[in-house]
């Protein structure tokens, strides 16, 4: 729990705005979740191709020296956006928001949530440090 902690004190705005698009990725996939294989296989292929694309043109050519959770990044993110747009396809949603408002709410929300948790652990170390 502690490394946690350290994490989220650690945490700089531009991985605070990452963890909120995959909470409300979640969010969207718990109200529309298909169960169809064809979805998620082409996700996960689209995800190859594209975070292998990704993975090149980051990489310094340097053997050994990786990132290991930005790899991982550069393929969520793709598998992320792919199995999204399938999902939310013909359900009315205006660019990422849904039209009913309790989805969007629960997503905003469970974002506001982690950034208070966020803001609350950074506020209160600097006041012990």
């Amino acid at each position: 729990m502690k490394w946690l902690i350290q994490y989220l004190y650690d945490i700089k705005l531009g991985k605070a705005v990452l963890w909120c698009y995959l909470i409300w990725y979640v969010v969207v996939v718990c109200f529309y979740f298909d169960p169809s294989p064809k979805l998620w296989i082409n996700s996960i292929g689209i995800s190859a191709v594209i975070g292998t694309g990704l993975l090149l043109s980051v990489s310094s050519g340097e053997i050994g020296k990786s990132d290991h959770w930005q790899t991982f990044r550069l393929y969520l993110m793709p598998f992320c956006v792919s199995s999204f747009s399938a999902l939310i396809k013909g359900q009315g949603f205006i660019v990422f928001i849904s039209p009913k408002l309790a989805e969007t709410s629960v997503a905003v929300l469970c974002c506001v949530l982690f950034l208070s948790v966020v803001l609350g652990i950074k506020l209160t170390k600097n006041k012990s440090a």
